[in-house]
């Protein structure tokens, strides 16, 4: 990632970390700021970075307390704590200014995938706003997986040239399948799926775990990123679905989107 686009993201979680002082403490924001800033970090620095530990050391709450605590106490602890965050996000910001001055920033590999994530988690503003066409044309209607596929082809195609559709992968367990796309330059693959009654995230988690192991022995494939378009909002716990899929012991990169999640 350029240094100038992880600085930009940075201060952008400092500015929404202030602005949480003044809101309820551990409130749904908080919570969602929380794992912005971790998986921003993670993203511009890596997993096992000393500045991702920094982050998640960093405490909200009191340490010792009774049932006679006031709540202002919690209060003012978890502000401690935001100003302790704001403290590490500028300091990561001075070191990518002072070290990565002179060196080259851009990796083509990983600015790819920062843009089939940002199609992907776009993509449901993509679509309701095509449904609003001039003189009530007609227009796309996103039913199920193919016609997420077909929108999907057409956002990529306005920023990847080689994108090989439905490539068969090598045979996993007695059988093949077929890619959805396949980003041959990047060795990205981009796996769809379109929740539905009939499809309970129990059973969603098993395909996508099934095509991650059929993944992770394609030759091309050196990341796999399973977009799971979820309108109707049936998955009920979004971010642990994509957690409990992206953590895995092998050595292919896994990315799980599921959008929008409100």
């Amino acid at each position: 990632m350029e240094a100038s686009r992880a600085i930009q993201i940075l201060e952008r979680q400092r500015e929404t970390g202030r602005q949480l002082q003044n809101v309820e403490m551990f409130s749904p924001e908080f919570k969602k700021w929380s794992r912005d800033t971790e998986i921003a970090i993670e993203r511009i620095f890596s997993t096992e970075s000393r500045n991702i530990s920094d982050f998640n050391d960093i405490s909200y709450s009191l340490s010792v307390f009774t049932t006679g605590t006031p709540d202002a106490e919690f209060q003012r602890a978890y502000v401690r704590g935001l100003e302790e965050a704001d403290a590490v996000l500028a300091s990561m910001v001075n070191e990518i200014r002072e070290y990565s001055a002179g060196e080259p920033n851009e990796d083509p590999i990983a600015d790819s995938l920062n843009l089939v994530e940002r199609i992907c988690l776009r993509f449901h503003a993509a679509a309701r706003q095509l449904r609003s066409r001039h003189a009530e044309r007609t227009t796309i209607e996103i039913e199920d997986e193919y016609d997420v596929q077909d929108l999907l082809h057409g956002f990529l195609r306005l920023h990847f040239d080689d994108i090989r559709a439905e490539e068969w992968t090598p045979s996993y367990a007695g059988r093949s399948s077929r890619v959805d796309f396949l980003l041959k330059n990047e060795g990205i693959i981009v796996e769809t799926k379109k929740t539905r009654a009939s499809l309970s995230a129990g059973k969603l988690g098993e395909e996508l775990i099934v095509d991650r192991a059929r993944y992770d022995v394609h030759p091309d494939c050196e990341t796999l990123v399973c977009f799971v378009y979820d309108p109707e909002g049936r998955i009920g716990n979004p971010v642990g679905l994509e957690r409990d899929l992206e953590a895995h012991s092998g050595d292919l990169k896994v990315r799980v989107i599921v959008a929008p999640k409100s």
